[in-house]
């Protein structure tokens, strides 16, 4: 007993410790109303939304391992002398960046697998950033407001690919080694400034003895610091321009429909965390990656055959391989547009291109809305067919990247796969956004027939004369909403006397927009407007008063009228006749 009422009283004091610090916190800091918005904060509930957190989460795990090598790892390149347990290796001219990456491997406990570890956790975060910036493109979340935190993401993608490149070269091993190789002959392609930076990032001529120490502080501390700086950015965007999520029933531009974050989120998200760091450490323990043991200290005369880099620079050396050989002489300096193109110009289009879209869609799209639903991709064909010939048009890219693999796995000629992949590279991504175009129009007939007609059912009716017919169920309230509460926006019109840039933004519009809606939305839209005009007895106007134009109903409310089946005029229920 005497116990019992000792430790009820430690609870007693440490429970009024914890209030009294609370309070203090509270007076100098707003814990209390922060803690409160933050804690009850609704998270959607769609898988889709846990890709940011794969990233985030993996993120974590690159800190703490990288933590635990740094304490052990030296970046100095002065050439010593193996003398480790590793038996090949014994008594070879190394340098100390190279011996030490050996000696975390082979002699501090538990080192190998913190490396993989390592390794793995960086290919997952790059994995995540850019699955998690497709799901955000594809269903629009980049509009406004949130056009600031894709400008934020697509910064951290960029930083994140730095800090994997500066990592991966950091052990000086043969393969590191020809990337950097790979990374000075673009630097030196950069007409009259090339040589300049060339000798700026070496220290002189390549490889020197100054590269993996000017890498190793950027990337324990530069980068790392940016990419924690941007995710903080980032999570703060997120709480206070609220979560996106998909339409459905109770969801508008106004609320977000989910769980709270204290307990079911945070529950979630700690299991999330747990899981990945295990699948994380499995990889680690039972798939080798990057044995330094075997490719050998870098030498500056020796190349190594089907050399292969991490997956997210693929597309860069896939470029290269594919660019014909050509060069100019302009003004005295030779111009090499076989590196120059696909491995400068090419990626500074395609960055731009994607830091500029989501300004392009809405510079074309016009209005002032700001959504917080998402978009079907099938909704967006344009925007859709856009994404998969980009992903296509890196796909080929990322498979040129390792073509000696290739033919010589399939033993067929290097030149005449090269050539394959030179033509799959123009001919693809056309072919695959019309494609592609067409299935999300094909997609949406099959959800105006399923609104219109509903869900086709195993029962089969025969009619009076004879014929017959699938029979139909009605959908369920929830996923009718879900169907309907879409967003077709109208193309743009430039209007009489309109300048250039009016008419190419018109014209812009028109392309993105004209063809967007399948015909048989189009259908049910008309046939839903005579229902209305025919029971209120007035006919649809084609503008407001004075001649202005009528103003667009609201997503919210033509949703309502579609799932009621209410006339828009006098509120009553549209009648339909019955059939004989």
């Amino acid at each position: 007993m005497t116990h019992s009422r000792a430790r009820a009283a430690r609870r007693a004091a440490l429970r009024k410790a914890a209030e009294r610090g609370f309070r203090g916190a509270d007076d100098r800091l707003p814990v209390a109303a922060g803690g409160r918005v933050l804690l009850r904060k609704a998270f959607p509930e769609h898988w889709s939304f846990l890709l940011g957190e794969l990233a985030l989460y993996s993120f974590v795990v690159l800190l703490i391992t990288g933590v635990y090598l740094t304490l052990f790892f030296d970046p100095d390149m002065t050439q010593i002398r193996y003398q480790g347990p590793y038996e090949p290796m014994r008594g070879q001219l190394v340098s100390t960046a190279y011996d030490s990456a050996l000696r975390i491997s082979f002699e501090i406990r538990g080192g190998l697998l913190v490396r993989q570890i390592h390794h793995w956790s960086a290919l997952i975060f790059l994995a995540a950033i850019g699955v998690h910036m497709l799901r955000i493109f594809f269903t629009g979340a980049f509009r406004k407001p949130r056009d600031v935190n894709w400008l934020v993401g697509m910064t951290l993608f960029v930083l994140a690919l730095a800090e994997g490149f500066t990592g991966y070269s950091l052990p000086d091993d043969l393969l590191s080694g020809i990337g950097l190789r790979i990374a000075q002959g673009i630097m030196l392609s950069i007409p009259v400034v090339g040589t300049y930076v060339a000798l700026f990032v070496f220290g002189g001529q390549f490889p020197g003895h100054e590269i993996i120490e000017r890498l190793y502080p950027m990337h324990i501390l530069l980068l790392p610091g940016l990419l924690v700086a941007l995710v903080v950015v980032h999570l703060i965007l997120v709480v206070y321009l609220q979560h996106t999520q998909w339409s459905g029933p109770g969801r508008t531009d106004k609320n977000v429909v989910g769980h709270a974050m204290v307990p079911q989120f945070a529950a979630r998200s700690t299991g999330l965390f747990f899981t990945l760091a295990g699948i994380i450490t499995v990889l680690g323990a039972v798939a080798q990656i990057n044995p330094i043991w075997d490719y050998g200290p870098y030498e500056p005369s020796q190349v190594s055959t089907a050399a292969q880099p991490d997956w997210y620079v693929g597309f860069l050396e896939g470029s290269l391989r594919l660019m014909p050989p050509f060069e100019t002489n302009l003004f005295g300096h030779t111009v090499m547009w076989n590196v120059l193109v696909p491995a400068v110009i090419l990626p500074a289009l395609l960055f731009g291109l994607l830091y500029a879209y989501p300004f392009f869609e809405r510079w074309i799209t016009g209005g002032t809305e700001t959504p917080h639903v998402c978009d079907r991709p099938r909704n967006r064909p344009v925007r859709t067919g856009l994404g998969v010939a980009g992903v296509t048009f890196y796909a080929v890219l990322l498979l040129a990247g390792g073509n000696d693999v290739i033919a010589e796995a399939f033993g067929v000629s290097l030149n005449g796969l090269t050539w394959c992949f030179r033509v799959a590279l123009v001919l693809a991504p056309p072919l695959a956004f019309v494609l592609t175009k067409r299935l999300c129009l094909s997609l949406q007939k099959q959800d105006a027939e399923r609104v219109t007609h509903g869900e086709e059912t195993s029962r089969v009716r025969q009619s009076v004369e004879g014929t017959f017919g699938a029979d139909h169920e009605p959908l369920p309230q929830s996923e009718r909403f879900r169907l309907a509460a879409q967003r077709f926006p109208r193309p743009l019109e430039a209007g009489e006397g309109a300048g250039r840039i009016a008419r190419l933004r018109a014209a812009l519009s028109r392309w993105y927009y004209r063809d967007a809606v399948s015909p048989a939305w189009q259908a049910v839209d008309r046939h839903r407007e005579r229902a209305q005009a025919a029971v209120s007895g007035a006919r649809p106007r084609e503008g407001g008063p004075a001649g202005r134009p009528k103003p667009a109903p609201s997503p919210a409310r033509a949703v309502r009228r579609l799932v009621s089946g209410r006339s828009a005029r006098t509120g009553k229920r549209i009648r339909r006749p019955r059939r004989r």
